[in-house]
């Protein structure tokens, strides 16, 4: 459960109940309660108690662009909480994830990774945040870099594919969580090539460890028809339909993909969650207006103007992000199987 105790101190003038303006307690409890209703129906109420519920969100520049309110902060938290561990992309402020750490609570642990550098990578960085009440970390972690003969064109990947290994009952998984890049540039790995080598990692670690690796994260893709997709199908991963994830609903951009022995995983639902049905909803535009126009302000920046709903959905995913969450549940508990076969070895045993 998200930390709500600070909300009778955000705002400058305290703790104001009911108060109906952006970033004020009043307004982020409301909002809240809409975003744990719509949580809830999409993904919390049918969970499986034996499941574990894996996410990934690109967090658009989470927070290394201009200082988000703290209201997005308790809305980032609270749809994280609904999972059991997530991957960040674009986590490029240590800060931020300390921030959210505390949003979380005490059960809640984070692992990030160096910057990514310049170029096309962008200064980002990757992080995992979990909840250690239903997952804990099995002492592996990196950054997966290709050996010599791997290597794309004699180069790595512009961002580093980031993995740490961990456990949930019964079900021992290595999480990979990238950020393909978006165009392709001349004398560099391309997308295709940089899922490609990826992909045939997974494949041969799955392989030789005997244990299921998941790549999950920002792809990059358009469509489930496009090579790149194919990449991961033709390789043998399970690839959940999760749908669109741009918030045009028009691009397969974040995935979650699946590989190794199949008696290991026993996949339950996937999807994703538009978190605009409840907060920073189209309808909220003209209340949003004059704390963006402070914000724009204090950042030295073109105020909104008489354009502001043209200019509403792009502040938005400032606030929140330009890519919905997605998420798979998985069962981790195979005591049901465990036992069943240990009668029968009993039962052969006297026969």
């Amino acid at each position: 459960m998200v930390m709500y105790s600070k909300l009778r101190v955000l705002g400058k003038e305290g703790f104001q109940p009911g108060k109906d303006e952006p970033n004020q307690a009043g307004w982020i409890s409301s909002q809240l309660l809409q975003l744990r209703a719509q949580l809830h129906s999409e993904i919390g109420e049918e969970r499986n108690p034996r499941g574990l519920i894996i996410g990934s969100w690109n967090i658009k520049h989470f927070d290394g662009g201009a200082p988000r309110l703290d209201e997005s902060f308790y809305y980032i938290a609270e749809i994280i909480s609904n999972f059991d561990i997530c991957t960040i992309q674009e986590a490029k402020s240590v800060e931020a994830m300390k921030k959210l750490k505390k949003l979380l609570g005490p059960n809640w642990e984070f692992f990030i990774n160096d910057s990514a550098g310049t170029g096309r990578g962008n200064h980002e960085r990757v992080a995992f945040v979990y909840n250690t009440n239903k997952v804990f970390f099995r002492s592996l972690i990196g950054e997966l870099v290709l050996s010599d003969s791997e290597e794309i064109n004699g180069r790595q990947f512009a961002r580093s594919p980031f993995f740490a290994a961990f456990q949930a009952g019964w079900f021992k998984f290595t999480l990979y969580s990238v950020h393909i890049v978006q165009k392709d540039k001349v004398g560099q790995p391309s997308r295709l090539e940089e899922i490609e080598s990826v992909a045939e990692t997974l494949v041969d670690r799955a392989r030789i460890e005997n244990g299921v690796q998941i790549l999950l994260g920002d792809l990059n893709i358009d469509h489930v028809e496009d090579p790149e997709h194919v990449a991961l199908t033709k390789r043998g991963f399970v690839v959940p339909d999760i749908g669109p994830t741009n918030l045009s609903l028009t691009k397969v951009f974040d995935h979650i993909a699946i590989t190794g022995p199949k008696d290991m995983t026993e996949f339950v639902r996937a999807g994703s969650f538009d978190w605009r049905k409840s907060v920073f909803r189209d309808d909220q535009a003209e209340n949003y207006k004059p704390i963006a126009t402070q914000m724009a302000i204090a950042n030295n920046r073109a105020t909104p103007g008489d354009d502001w709903e043209s200019k509403y959905s792009s502040w938005t995913s400032n606030e929140m992000s330009d890519h919905l969450p997605v998420w798979i549940e998985i069962l981790t508990d195979f005591s049901d199987d465990y036992l069943r076969r240990t009668m029968k070895l009993a039962i052969d045993a006297e026969s």
